[in-house]
């Protein structure tokens, strides 16, 4: 059964200067159990909500099934991570998800690249192994909340 695992809505930028530098810490709450999704907008709360330059990327998504055991949204800077559900498959289409609020859909507009940080926040390796599995990146289309836990999807 798909399952919503983790949801990131994160205040600042994390990934900034050199990889080899590290990133900045999290700050504390950047974890959630639900988000607030806003049509056009992206995630309330999180440094792209509402920002016109990614409007068309505010939502990202990632297949828990992408990540090395252990690895979480922390290390990726993704919103969503989902169980059983290949999101890197889905460009071009919209992503129901309905974790008992009400479905909100998302307009898959193109892949997530991963970048060099992947190389210190996953793993060596994380950069050429994420490369077509990196997520995607969406649109919100709909008003509503997902909250971590099953998750229908269509």
């Amino acid at each position: 059964m798909p399952e919503i695992v983790e949801l990131l809505a994160s205040p600042i930028h994390r990934f900034s200067g050199r990889p080899a530098a590290g990133p900045a810490p999290a700050p504390p709450g950047e974890l959630v159990d639900v988000i607030e999704v806003r049509a056009g907008l992206g995630v309330v709360g999180d440094r792209y909500f509402a920002q016109p330059a990614h409007r068309d990327a505010s939502v990202t998504v990632i297949s828990r099934e992408s990540l090395p055991a252990g690895a979480g949204l922390i290390a990726v800077r993704r919103n969503i991570l989902l169980a059983g559900v290949p999101v890197d498959d889905l460009v071009g289409s919209v992503l129901t998800l309905d974790s008992g609020d009400g479905p909100v859909r998302l307009q898959v507009n193109r892949r997530a690249h991963p970048c060099a940080w992947m190389e210190v926040t996953v793993g060596p390796g994380a950069w050429k192994a994420l490369r077509g599995k990196g997520g995607i990146r969406c649109t919100p289309l709909d008003d509503g909340f997902l909250r971590a836990g099953p998750v229908t999807v269509s």
